[in-house]
């Protein structure tokens, strides 16, 4: 469903992604694994195309992202449902209008069935009955469950996650990790979780890599990346302070 072939990305003149390769099979959930500011949401932009790349090639449901018309590429966005790290609801809209932002904006949906579509969605992430609510009247876990809500209203063939447990108690970080796993079994939907919460990639990925200096390090399953030897995943899994990570970091300073 995804595949990315030698993916080089630089910004700011700082070489982001040097060379990545990834393939994610259809139907499967990958967990995009590795520490903050290292290029995981680098990688997803360049996947629904807000970035492009310097060198290398992407490909989504086989069409190459990069060089797609506005018109393709738009076409190809309505098959990807973006769940972001902050839910970045729209403040002046409620509940509703946020969920069906993308329909309003982009289908021909009538008001009866666009409504329709709305609470449905709605439905689907345990919130039936809140649209009329305002952002500002929800709590963490609650906007990241309507920013679900609003990737699922386009009914999505993908859905990527940035970050979905950041920002949010233990608790509501599982319950998210349940309903990722509960609509991915559902609704056979392609996944990619971005992610440096190890318990919530251990438990919603069918796959896991590792991006580590701007590459796909490591790729296994959970458990293969769980008890890795490789001496920077094992660090990272593991949240050791001590290792070649922080000896790298150690050495610029």
């Amino acid at each position: 469903m995804i595949d990315i072939k030698d993916l080089h990305k630089s910004l700011g003149g700082h070489k982001v992604l040097d060379g990545v390769n990834l393939k994610i099979e259809k139907g499967l959930t990958c967990g995009i694994i590795g520490r903050s500011g290292c290029g995981k949401s680098v990688l997803l932009k360049h996947i629904v195309g807000i970035l492009r790349a310097d060198s290398g090639e992407v490909f989504v449901d086989n069409k190459e992202v990069g060089i797609l018309r506005e018109k393709e590429l738009f076409a190809l966005r309505m098959k990807m449902g973006m769940v972001f790290q902050g839910g970045a609801l729209f403040d002046s809209m409620n509940v509703a209008e946020n969920v069906g932002f993308g329909l309003i904006e982009h289908d021909r949906l009538s008001r009866k069935e666009l409504l329709e579509r709305i609470e449905e969605s709605l439905c689907m992430v345990g919130l039936s009955g809140i649209g009329n609510l305002m952002p500002s009247e929800l709590s963490g876990g609650m906007k990241k469950r309507v920013s679900l809500a609003r990737a699922l209203c386009i009914r999505p063939e993908i859905i990527l996650y940035d970050e979905p447990t950041t920002g949010v108690d233990p608790i509501t970080a599982d319950s998210i990790n349940d309903l990722i796993v509960e609509l991915h079994d559902k609704l056979k939907v392609t996944s990619i979780v971005v992610t440096h919460d190890m318990k919530s990639a251990y438990k919603v990925s069918n796959r896991i890599s590792m991006l580590y200096h701007g590459r796909i390090i490591a790729e296994g399953t959970p458990s293969e990346i769980e008890n890795s030897t490789h001496p920077v995943v094992h660090q990272f899994v593991n949240g050791l302070a001590k290792g070649p990570i922080t000896e790298t970091i150690d050495h610029f300073k």
